[in-house]
């Protein structure tokens, strides 16, 4: 539930006796609001000030501040699987999408066959759908491309990390404005901003709602920043190996508990993480600000009110470089500084205001149906979704019925894959060779945590609490049996000997 000003909130409501959700319904029956989602890339728990941290983030905290914070809000451990549930709203396992990332020499993406959230709000009247920012759902055939997708317009790149100011990847230009890969001057996240804000301007008058998908490449790698930015975080100090790996954990363990095959060498290059951790603040400034120009020009359209902000980050920091704390682990792992997010929503129209928290575990599965929601759409049942509607919870209402969560991820490792399920405040983690099934179990290591009462995943409780351990341990397995025979290969895979396109056109 929403606390301080959400309570008052709800008491003058009560005593005027209507919500916002209902004057919203009566007001908004013939218009549902525009929708701006923004996702970062790699963006750690605290690496926002609204969390504690030594960011300043006073656009980003301006969403929670007129809006919500969602202090449960989960994700997948890495970013393609988290892009491909956010929009389609089913587990991304599903379509063979959970593994791991897609890379330019994987000839993979999600399936063409899904239906997509701009595909979705296009059939609700949003007849502007655009996408400016980092696709990473598919980048070796045009079936991939966001315009054959539902979006209206594309600027942005398609792929992983690329360079923030050539924009370019395996030597070729990776920045496009709709079918064309251009050359455009700048630093990304200015140009992401930049275009964000024209979106807005052009469509906000329109007579029909837009979608605007805003994923930024920020603060993902490579570590770059503008050099003006970089004096303002010269003194951050960098994220302890203990807050990744957890207490006690020797260092011959690293590379189980830190997310990545490389994250002992980068745990212990402190150099390393030093000035990567201060180009990071640097970088998440830049973002912070082009948030406040998208906000800015929603104000200066008049449409503010009207419209569902929703940001999150793609999954939890960078090894050693992100701040989760106090959550234990990163990016590329179940732990919950891997999946466990910093984000917030504001719709003051909706009754999405009143800057309080909200304490339910929600997930990026549930952005569909929320958008569905929120956008009147008839029931779609063909959709099967695994997300639920998270209105009632934004508004600061209960939650009905508990649900499990689940995570899996093998990026990087045959020895090594992650798998996780989550019932209640129950969380049981195991990590083992592949296949992950009842064989594998003897050689994997399965840890039990309850969060309310050791969010910091420090208590391993499977010894004393076996029943939990065994009845999570069947769920989790059920849950990794939906991977499919066909899915994204192994992070490495075709990376040998390949050669990038010219200029990342997409092959039909």
């Amino acid at each position: 539930m929403r606390t301080e000003h959400g309570i008052v909130l709800a008491t003058v409501i009560l005593l005027l006796g209507c919500t916002p959700a209902e004057e919203a319904g009566e007001a908004g029956a013939q218009r549902p609001p525009n929708v701006v989602l923004i996702v970062a890339d790699d963006l750690g728990w605290r690496d926002v000030s609204f969390n504690g941290g030594d960011i300043a983030t006073p656009h980003i905290d301006r969403i929670a501040a007129e809006g919500v914070r969602l202090d449960r809000f989960y994700v997948a451990p890495i970013c393609s699987p988290t892009r491909a549930g956010l929009m389609t709203g089913r587990h991304p396992i599903r379509y063979g999408m959970m593994r791991g990332v897609v890379m330019g020499y994987h000839d993979y993406g999600l399936d063409p066959e899904a239906t997509l959230i701009p595909e979705v709000l296009a059939d609700a009247g949003y007849e502007q759908r655009g996408l400016v920012g980092k696709w990473h759902l598919g980048l070796s055939r045009s079936e991939y491309h966001p315009l054959e997708r539902g979006f209206t317009r594309f600027v942005g790149h398609l792929g992983w990390g690329f360079d923030y100011f050539t924009h370019e990847r395996y030597g070729e230009v990776d920045w496009f404005h709709d079918e064309e890969s251009v050359d455009e001057p700048g630093y990304s996240t200015d140009l992401i901003s930049e275009h964000a804000v024209r979106f807005v301007r052009e469509h906000a008058d329109g007579d029909a709602p837009f979608f605007l998908f805003v994923p930024y490449n920020a603060p993902h790698s490579p570590f770059q920043a503008k050099e003006e930015d970089l004096p303002r975080y010269a003194d951050l100090e960098p994220v302890p190996i203990e807050a990744v790996v957890g207490a006690g954990v020797p260092p011959e363990k690293y590379e189980w508990f830190g997310g990545h095959a490389m994250s002992r060498a980068r745990l212990e290059d402190v150099e390393g993480r030093l000035r990567n951790r201060r180009i990071t603040g640097a970088m998440v400034h830049a973002m912070d600000a082009g948030i406040g120009r998208i906000l800015d020009a929603l104000d200066e359209a008049g449409v503010a009110d009207d419209t569902l902000v929703w940001f999150f980050s793609d999954n939890g920091g960078d090894t050693g470089i992100g701040d989760n704390r106090p959550f234990r682990g990163s990016k590329g792992n179940v732990f919950e500084g891997g999946i466990r997010v910093a984000a917030a929503a504001r719709w003051p129209a909706g009754g999405v205001s009143g800057g309080g928290s909200i304490g339910a575990p929600l997930n990026y599965l549930d952005v569909l149906p929320t958008l569905m929601e929120a956008a009147a759409v008839s029931d779609r049942p063909d959709l099967e979704l695994d997300g639920r509607d998270a209105l009632p919870a934004l508004r600061g209402g209960d939650v009905a019925g508990d649900r499990d969560f689940y995570s899996w991820c093998a990026q990087l490792s045959n020895e090594r894959e992650q798998l996780m399920a989550m019932e209640g405040d129950w969380k049981l983690i195991v990590i083992g060779p592949e296949p992950l099934d009842r064989a594998a179990l003897a050689e994997a290591q399965t840890m039990l945590f309850h969060l309310g009462d050791d969010p910091g995943e420090q208590n391993d409780l499977s010894a004393g609490h076996p029943e939990i351990a065994e009845r999570l341990t069947e769920k989790a397995l059920a849950f990794r049996a939906l991977q499919p025979e066909e899915h994204v290969p192994i992070f490495w895979e075709g990376r040998d000997g390949f050669v990038a396109p010219p200029r990342w056109r997409l092959a039909e």
